[in-house]
């Protein structure tokens, strides 16, 4: 399936060693090289929402991204006010992305109830969009109720807003109520099957995002890289996406030994194949290719998440830029 004109070439932010303080110049080169969104997620390191707002400023020319804001960690008023401020900052440049999360994150981090996920999600888009739309919400939903909140101050253009999917049931919620869905650690060789999931239930941005290191150092990359693997792919939803998508067999012995707290084991029994599959490495035009792959399946936009593993990553972002070869 060829890529829509809409397309978009995005790339993660804050880089990795670089402080935020001095992400502008970053940020304006990364304009410069052609991509056209810059996105930034959250977990340990940074909330996803201060660099965004400076990264409008810094490069108006680009669009913003966050992907994904967790449904539980923030309360439903305080997303549509996060949603609203991005876009007045940012008017008609910006994506907004919420998702589940993990349980970790929701509750051992930030002691809030990991619940009835998909529903949350559900609930929280359509309170988004109620709220958006600058009328007073007065809603029981399934999963809260909000009492009396209206935006002082609605965005005269609204955020997309796009969901965190992985299975069946929250792509089928993104294509049919979202105005998209982005999906993170999918290989290639599923991706069609994805694409034709979220297809079937409707349309709207399909975004990939995709962890990508530059490096032609094949054992260093996989060295280095096991351990970012395997800790997502320990994360429940994670490893429910993928025995969905048939990879059980191969990552069976990783669960076990990571259920067994034996982090080592864990790390030694998770296939090369598997993490060849997950981080996209090798030369950069091959990088480009696989990259490049994506939208071939169905994906209408992709996301580069460089992987702090090897060598500087402007020059990475550099090398896989979505610029003719001849302009890198």
């Amino acid at each position: 399936m060829p890529a829509p004109p809409s397309s978009q070439a995005g790339i993660m932010i804050p880089f990795d060693g670089v402080p935020i303080s001095e992400h502008g110049p970053v940020v304006r080169y990364l304009a410069e090289l052609g991509y056209d969104e810059v996105w930034t997620g959250e977990g340990g390191a940074f909330d996803a929402v201060v660099p965004l707002a400076a990264a409008a400023a810094w490069a108006p020319q680009l669009r913003i991204a966050a992907g994904v804001l967790p449904v539980y960690t923030r309360g439903p008023a305080v997303l549509a006010l996060t949603a609203a401020t991005l876009a007045e900052l940012a008017p008609g440049r910006v994506t907004f992305g919420i998702g589940a999360s993990s349980p970790v994150i929701v509750e051992a981090w930030n002691a809030a109830a990991f619940a009835r996920p998909l529903g949350r999600v559900r609930d929280t888009l359509r309170f988004l969009r109620a709220a958006l739309a600058g009328g007073r919400v007065d809603e029981r939903y399934e999963t809260f109720e909000i009492r009396g909140f209206r935006l002082q101050r609605p965005p005269a253009v609204p955020p997309q807003l796009v969901v965190g999917a992985l299975r069946p049931r929250m792509l089928a919620l993104a294509a049919e109520e979202a105005d998209g869905a982005i999906v993170t650690w999918l290989p290639v060789d599923q991706a069609a099957r994805v694409a034709d999931e979220f297809h079937s239930h409707g349309s709207g941005r399909l975004i990939a995002s995709l962890a990508v290191c530059p490096s032609t150092d094949v054992d260093e990359v996989r060295r280095r890289a096991r351990a970012v693997v395997t800790a997502y792919l320990t994360v429940p939803a994670y490893a429910a996406f993928q025995r969905w998508l048939g990879r059980g067999p191969q990552l069976d012995a990783m669960w076990a030994a990571w259920e067994r707290g034996d982090r080592r084991g864990a790390l030694a029994a998770i296939p090369d194949a598997v993490v060849d599959d997950m981080i996209i490495s090798g030369p950069a035009e091959q990088c480009r290719r696989r990259i490049d792959e994506y939208v071939a399946a169905g994906f209408t936009d992709t996301v580069i998440n460089l992987i702090p593993l090897i060598g500087d990553p402007l020059e990475a972002a550099r090398l896989v830029a979505p610029v003719p070869a001849a302009g890198r």
